[in-house]
This record gives structure tokens, C-alpha cells and sequence, in this order.
């Protein structure tokens, strides 16, 4: 919307790790090679530990893409997995997509798999996001994976990137062994105020920016504060205020504008958020799906409303404010993490209905907005892999078998379901294939 404006070829502040956009201040170029070298010498467990939107990903995608060519590297961002699945995950991974039946013939399997890329002077080391959500017994079992071994050398590494929980879990004596297998601990801290400033600079050129600062010293000082140094918060603001300055048909980014980013991301300084708050996921909708949200409301004030003109005398700020609150980002996220655990335990053959799907959490909010109309519940939220790329899956109901699944799916009609608008017809998934798709919400 605002790209050509701002002489701009791209988004530069999308919230999808790109390591086009990789920023190596802020001592994650000292972390990189770090991990670079650990993984090199082959040994223990390394741990990255850091808060949610710090970056953790974007380290993660960054340190696979440097790994050299004889190390082959393994994802794993499930945390709910049991060691079973784990094993098929890292089979998969390595090209052997039928695991065997149990668990001692799938470490036999891993086993030999690894042995043969030893032997052919390669190695493997296992990314494993969200570790922090690992219950212990599972932490446990990763750490048993690193006893396969020649007589010389490690088969496996293991390198854990977790929130802060992550540190509380390992202290946990039942699980000391693990702890003492670390050799390298990092901890990615938030940007100060001057690394922000590089880190915007750093973004805008690779978007193609090449004018004047966009953000002076003042608004950067308003932006860490309100982002408290993390990546994640510090991309949404700054689209957000770039977007709202477009809408004022104006270069000069203001503290007003800044405001209403924060204001419509509901993001407030650290300080007044309590620690077991999660950051909001979100990405900025295009203007027809975000009719109704307040940074929308203020978009529209400033294309339409003459520029003496508070804001208080804008009509469109009035209307808005008389609708009903949407349905937030943070409510998306929630509701995919209570998913997660809910597929953890429920039995591998229940089925549930999915009538709705948004490449980001922001359009999965506005659907769910527009689905209140579905009465079949539970209404869930699946965070993950959907036909090649990620995805806001929204489920409803739950079912002990197909049969009862199709019965009531076939009485669903498009007024009922609220998505004929949206998308095709509503199907089925079941709980065991959703498993092996979910992806992290944090």
C-alpha cells in the first residue's frame, strides 16, 4: 500500500523471518558465529535462549543457512510431539518417510542413517523451536539421542531455542543430566535504543529505501520503549506507523502516528504487561479485509478528513467506535495454543470440521469476526502446514469417527457456516494428521 510512496520495492518490516533481513547488531553476529563454531566441534547440546519476538526464528533460519554443506540440518517445531513422533519427524527429515513400527526399530533406523552419513563424512544436528513446551520426560529423551556415537564422534547434535521457561525446566533435577550436557548458552537480549535505529535503517535499505531517515531520534526512542527492544513488536509498529503516515499523505513519521500503531496492535510499553503475557502475532491486513479495526479507522479519518481537523471531529472515528470489538490477535493465538495442547491428548482418530483458513493470524481474526454465526462447537484454531506453506486453520466441532463427522457436515450449508464468502466447502481433518503439521504460535 504505502511501497511506492516511501520509494520502497517491498515490505521491510513483515513479521516472517526472511533472512534477506537478517541484522547482525545487537550481538547476534557474535551469536551466529558462536553456533557456527559449536556445531562445528560436534559436541553436547547448545541452548538459545530467548522472549517471545526476540528473534529466536529468525537466528535459527539464519544459522541453517550457514551451516556448511557436509552438515545436514533437521526441524524440529512441534513441542507437543512424543519421542515416537519425534523419531518420525527426524526420520522424515532425513529421507526415510516409512519409520518402523516402535520405538526401539525407529532408533534403529536413526541409528543407521546416521551412521551411513558418517561414514560419508557428514553429520547431523536437530533444530528444536519452542523447547520450552517440551514436557521433561521428552526433554530427556532428546538428550538420550545424542548418545549415538561411533567410537570418536557424536552422530547427533541438538540445539534448543526456548523462551525464558525453557532455563526454569532445565533447572529441574530430574533432568540435570541434560543441563549438563550444554556446552554453549546464549541469551538473545532486546535491542537498545541505538542497535533500533540500525536495526530500521538496516531493513528500510534492504526494502530499497535511500532517502533520509524516516524515524528521527525521538520516535526510535518512543519505539523501544513501546517494543522493549523486540524484533518481532518492533516490525509491527513500524509498518503500522509507515501505513498511518501514507494515510496522512505525509514523509514526516510523528508521534501520532506511532500511537495509532500501538494503539490498534494493542501493544503497551513492557512494563504494564504482565510476564505471562504472550506478544501478539499479527501482520498488517490490506484495507478490505481490516474494515473495522482502529488503525483502519484512523486511515480513513486522514484520507477523507481536511488536515486542520482533529480527530475528535472525525465521523469515522465516531462510527467505529460504536462497533463491535473484533476479535484480536491475541485471542488467534490463544486459541491455537490451547489447540496444541488439546491435540497432545485427544486420541489420534477424533475428527473435526475445517470451515475456514488465513495465511496469517490477522485474517484468521477477522474470519473468526465473521463466523460468529457458527453455532458447532468447540470453535479451534490449528496453527500450521497446509498445503505447502503456513496457515490459520479455524476447526470446529469434534467427533469420535468419521461417520458422526460426515453426518454433520453434510448439514451445513453456507449461511450456517458463515464462510461461503471466504472459501470452498468446509472438510475434514482428524486429530492424528494434525499433529504432524502444527507449527509454533510464538
Amino acid at each position: 500500500m504505502y511501497f511506492d510512496y516511501f520509494g520502497l520495492k517491498e515490505a521491510p518490516f513483515r513479521i516472517t523471518p526472511n533472512t534477506e533481513y537478517w541484522y547482525a547488531g545487537g550481538q547476534r553476529g557474535e551469536m551466529l558465529a558462536a553456533l557456527l563454531y559449536a556445531i562445528g566441534q560436534g559436541e553436547g547440546i547448545i541452548k538459545v535462549v530467548g522472549e517471545v519476538g526476540s528473534g529466536k526464528t529468525m537466528l535459527c533460519r539464519k544459522l541453517a543457512a550457514q551451516l556448511p554443506d557436509s552438515v545436514d540440518s533437521v526441524y524440529l517445531g512441534n513441542p507437543t510431539l512424543a519421542p515416537d513422533d519425534m523419531l518420525a519427524a527426524i526420520l522424515a527429515d532425513l529421507g526415510i518417510e516409512i519409520p518402523e513400527d516402535g520405538r526401539q526399530a525407529r532408533l534403529a533406523q536413526l541409528n543407521a542413517a546416521l551412521l551411513a552419513r558418517h561414514a560419508a563424512g557428514r553429520r547431523v544436528v536437530v533444530f528444536v523451536e519452542e523447547a520450552q513446551g517440551i514436557a521433561l520426560d521428552n526433554l530427556e529423551f532428546l538428550r538420550l539421542l545424542t548418545n549415538l556415537e561411533t567410537a570418536t564422534d557424536k552422530l547427533l547434535q541438538i540445539v534448543l531455542f526456548g523462551q525464558p521457561e525453557l532455563d526454569v525446566q532445565l533447572a529441574d533435577p530430574r533432568i540435570r543430566q541434560l543441563k549438563d550436557r550444554i556446552t554453549l548458552s546464549l541469551n538473545l537480549s532486546p535491542l537498545t535504543e541505538p542497535e533500533v535505529a540500525e536495526y530500521l535503517r538496516a531493513r528500510l535499505a534492504v526494502a530499497g529505501y535511500r532517502g533520509p531517515d524516516l524515524f528521527s531520534s525521538a520516535l526510535i526512542a518512543q519505539l523501544t520503549r513501546l517494543s522493549g527492544g523486540l524484533s518481532r513488536r518492533i516490525n509491527v509498529l513500524a509498518d503500522k506507523s509507515l501505513l498511518a503516515a501514507y494515510a496522512g499523505q505525509t514523509h514526516t513519521l510523528t508521534a501520532t502516528h506511532l500511537d495509532a500503531a500501538a494503539g490498534d496492535a494493542e501493544i503497551q510499553p513492557p512494563t504494564q504487561i504482565a510476564r505471562s503475557v504472550r506478544l501478539p502475532r499479527w501482520a498488517w491486513l490490506s484495507a478490505g479485509l481490516a474494515a473495522g479495526l482502529g488503525l483502519l479507522a484512523f486511515v480513513a479519518w486522514q484520507m477523507r478528513a481536511p488536515a486542520v481537523q482533529p480527530p475528535a471531529a472525525s465521523p469515522q472515528l465516531a462510527v467505529t467506535s460504536r462497533l463491535p470489538p473484533p476479535v484480536t490477535v491475541s485471542r488467534v493465538t490463544e486459541l491455537a495454543r490451547q489447540t496444541q495442547r488439546w491435540l497432545a491428548t485427544a486420541a489420534p482418530g477424533i475428527h473435526v470440521i475445517q470451515v475456514a483458513s488465513a495465511k496469517e493470524a490477522a485474517q484468521a481474526a477477522v474470519l473468526l469476526g465473521d463466523l460468529n454465526a457458527v453455532t458447532l462447537q468447540p470453535v479451534r484454531v490449528l496453527h500450521g502446514m497446509s498445503q505447502g506453506a503456513p496457515a490459520w486453520m479455524i476447526l470446529a466441532g469434534e467427533f469420535p469417527d468419521r461417520d458422526a463427522a460426515m453426518a454433520v457436515m453434510r448439514t451445513l450449508s453456507a449461511t450456517s457456516t458463515g464462510v461461503h464468502a471466504l472459501q470452498g466447502a468446509p472438510f475434514l481433518r482428524t486429530v492424528g494428521k494434525m499433529r504432524s503439521v502444527v507449527l509454533p504460535t510464538g
